[in-house]
């Protein structure tokens, strides 16, 4: 698994399946969507958690899409810019947290 992986304190770095948060994934990793929530932090959002998860899905972060890190910004690396199947789309690094991956090994 890459060497990167940093989680926010008190969350788990990896799931039971090796997944992780699309959140600690750096620029370069490339992988598969697994789960999408949106419970990490409800009030964090800025709208409630079932917009949040609509919102997500609508942009087509479902389960089983292909997903590659392409950018992070500058200012505490947010936000992030990731590759979605054939499009581009950026978010707050606070909603990659509610995207589990599956990254592939480099």
């Amino acid at each position: 698994m890459h060497d990167m992986l940093a989680e926010p304190a008190g969350a788990a770095a990896a799931q039971a399946d090796g997944s992780v948060r699309l959140s600690a994934a750096r620029p370069g990793d490339r992988g598969v969507i697994v789960s999408v929530g949106a419970d990490t932090h409800p009030d964090a959002h800025g709208v409630d958690s079932d917009e949040l998860l609509r919102r997500l899905l609508e942009f087509g972060f479902v389960e089983g899409a292909l997903i590659e890190v392409l950018h992070e910004g500058a200012i505490r690396h947010d936000p992030i810019a990731v590759k979605l199947d054939d499009m581009r789309v950026a978010l707050r690094r606070r909603d990659a947290e509610d995207v589990w991956v599956r990254l592939e090994s480099r």
